[in-house]
């Protein structure tokens, strides 16, 4: 039941914005559907680079820190994120509706505070060669890694 009710907060603006009037497609819209498309292709490609790297058997034990992994140590769980605020935006400009506001709040608060990041941090928490990657990779903003 959990799992249902999190999905339903989650995709609530889609839900909102199929149950509204319609509107006219605006320069607003424009927008944000480019952020949602810049999600969608950092999280496609992110997750790309990562199954090309696991694929290799050389690097068996390993940690991805090639592409966009340079940048950030979950360039996927980014990508998904910007596209949720990006179809919150859609979605609000279109109804004006505050309660699109939860779905990307929602998958936020999941992915950096609850089932996303934290679990896979752990996991990782005792590999030498995760930790030395963590100091000097972002942990969820794409940015230049620190030397």
């Amino acid at each position: 039941m959990l799992q249902a009710l999190l999905l339903f907060l989650v995709v609530s603006p889609v839900l909102i914005l199929n149950h509204s009037v319609s509107v006219d497609f605006n320069s607003f819209d424009i927008l944000a559907l480019s952020i949602w498309l810049f999600g969608f292709i950092f999280e496609a490609v992110s997750d790309y680079q990562l199954s090309l790297f696991i694929k290799k058997s050389e690097n068996k034990g390993k940690i991805v820190q090639s592409g966009l992994w340079r940048y950030s140590r979950h360039p996927n769980y980014f990508g998904e994120v910007t596209l949720w605020w990006g179809i919150f935006l859609f979605a609000f400009s279109s109804t004006l509706n505050p309660l699109t506001l939860i779905g990307p709040l929602t998958i936020t608060i999941l992915i950096l505070f609850v089932s996303g990041i934290p679990l896979l941090e752990k996991k990782y928490d005792h590999n030498p060669q995760y930790l030395e990657y963590r100091k000097k990779t972002s942990i969820f903003f794409p940015l230049p890694p620190k030397t």
